[in-house]
């Protein structure tokens, strides 16, 4: 997700190294599948709908629960009848939880129908669009999918999924998966059948309906490419979103197959830039300017089908293995795309928000535990700074380690859920280095190092002296400094590696020349803030 439309509060919190999002977690239940029937109306906002949802208990049960939004002056939804395995079965809603009274045992899968009715408040996003057309949008991240969906909310519990959408006739419906079915019911009535048929967590199960023109761009190997923009822009919004095809080919070359069973890119009202929804991305309503301005922000979205989507965080408090991940990747498309100088200019526009974001959040890390409202998890720490921290992983390792790494953990948690452990985990037998250390100080400590570097030259002896001060410095954070050395004519001809540790580190290194001046990471591997104060 890129959130340039969505405005945050940041609050000033310690990091904790343990612990876990405030959701109520339920491991005795595995929801399989949903089934989500739904019939939209151009008259009225509300919204009925029918939902099936297959249940796997893992352990024997007296009762359990789903999230749905309760009817309030406001809106919300009105639970008018619900049924286990076909027998009517008695239930509470309450506090935005349906508590269903029902027994069952270990191992078995039961069916559970909610049928409801109400004006969603949040989620489904109803309104006109901006040439003033009646719009249905999902847009359920973090945990709105519970606002009009009946689900268990958390992306621990991931699902397949269809939609079964009944609207007027006029509108063109997309949603997760593959079409299966488009119907006329009636004079006014279309019903449209769309299929996922990969788990996926419920932020990213949505459909949108809107008066469309659809564009087939065409394929990446079996997965078919499309862009569906408002038909009022048509020309503008096919040629803003038709670059989505290279991006594919090139990420998947990259990561590995693309997860899903094709690639939509659709202009929306969604609250976000960009939203990643699985195998059918929404973009906000001004990404279509004619112009091809956002080859960035589709390469993000392009990039969590397999991170955030597929293989998805576990708990809240590990979103930067989601948007930490699709956040460099974007830079590696842009590297793989147009140049190493592309990465190595990507890679700097990130720093002012890193910068920004310490100076007012000094104590919090990546993984900050102590983040209790889950919008306040967007932030420079988990999408720029979570870069970053990839980017110095790459460096750390080497490509091919690091890549290879990257591989293994997309395909060992494809599907599923993993957390920061996971991945340390795979890193290091990728690598064959222990990487704890590595982890600890840039993803669970708040490091943002700030140095001085100075150097001299003894012309006699042919050496050239540099000391790094870094006051404050854990001796336990070690960050390695490359330097570059400037000859006769003022271009670096050297570059050597100080490993920075504490508050005070000294070097010298045989330099047959007097150089000309000296280069902090000149090749833009670290993330630090040095300062060359001269000889």
């Amino acid at each position: 997700m890129n959130p340039i439309l969505y405005t945050l509060a940041f609050v000033l919190t310690p990091c904790l190294l343990f612990g876990s999002d405030p959701y109520p977690l339920n491991p005795a239940i595995d929801v399989q599948h949903y089934a989500f029937r739904l019939q939209l109306s151009e008259e009225t906002n509300q919204v009925k709908g029918k939902t099936v949802i297959e249940v796997l208990l893992k352990n024997d049960i007296e009762a359990f629960s789903l999230d749905l939004q309760n009817e309030t002056a406001n809106g919300g939804m009105k639970v008018t009848e619900l049924k286990v395995d076909r027998r009517e079965s008695t239930f509470s809603h309450n506090n935005n939880r349906i508590r269903i009274n029902t027994s069952g045992k270990a191992g078995e899968t039961i069916r559970v129908t909610v049928q409801y009715e109400g004006i969603p408040q949040d989620g489904l996003i109803i309104g006109t669009n901006l040439f003033g057309e009646k719009t249905f949008f999902g847009d359920n991240w973090p945990d709105r999918a519970h606002q009009w969906l009946p689900t268990v909310d958390h992306p621990s519990d991931k699902a397949t999924c269809e939609f079964i959408i009944e609207a007027p006739i006029y509108y063109q419906v997309v949603a997760n998966g593959r079409l299966k079915e488009e119907t006329v019911l009636s004079n006014d009535t279309k019903m449209t059948h769309w299929i996922e048929s990969v788990a996926i967590p419920t932020k990213v199960m949505v459909f949108g309906a809107a008066t469309f023109a659809v564009d087939h761009v065409g394929s990446v190997g079996s997965i078919p490419v499309s862009s569906w923009v408002y038909h009022q822009n048509k020309n503008a919004g096919f040629y803003d979103y038709a670059p989505a095809k290279e991006i594919l080919a090139t990420l998947q070359d990259i990561i590995g197959p693309y997860p899903f069973e094709k690639l939509a890119n659709v202009q929306s009202k969604t609250k976000f830039g960009g939203m990643e929804n699985a195998g059918n991305i929404f973009y906000y309503e001004k990404s279509v300017s004619g112009e091809r301005r956002i080859e960035g922000l589709i390469a993000h979205e392009v990039a969590h089908q397999w991170f955030g989507n597929s293989a998805s965080e576990k708990d809240w408090h590990h979103v930067w293995l989601s948007e930490g991940f699709a956040t460099y990747f974007t830079q590696v498309y842009m590297e793989k795309t147009y140049g190493k100088d592309s990465l190595q200019i990507g890679m700097k526009r990130m720093l002012p928000k890193i910068d920004e974001y310490h100076a007012k959040n000094p104590t919090s890390a990546i993984v900050d535990t102590t983040i209790i409202e889950l919008k306040k998890l967007l932030s420079p720490n988990t999408y720029q700074k979570a870069g970053w921290v990839l980017h110095m992983l790459r460096k750390q390792v080497g490509d091919e380690a690091f890549f290879d790494g990257v591989r293994t953990y997309y395909d060992t948690y494809k599907f599923s859920n993993a957390l920061t452990s996971d991945f340390q985990a795979v890193m290091e037998q990728a690598s064959g280095q222990q990487l704890s250390w590595f982890f600890d100080q840039w993803i669970f400590q708040p490091l943002l190092p700030e140095l001085s570097l100075s150097w001299k030259y003894c012309k006699k002896l042919h050496k050239l002296s540099v000391e790094v001060k870094s006051p404050g410095l854990s001796k336990l954070v070690r960050l390695p400094l490359e330097v570059g050395i400037k000859g006769a004519d003022g271009t670096i001809s050297t570059i050597k590696t100080i490993d920075v540790f504490g508050e005070s580190t000294s070097v010298e290194w045989d330099i047959a020349e007097m150089p000309t001046g000296v280069v902090a990471d000149p090749n833009v591997w670290l993330l630090a803030k040095v300062k060359v104060v001269g000889k």
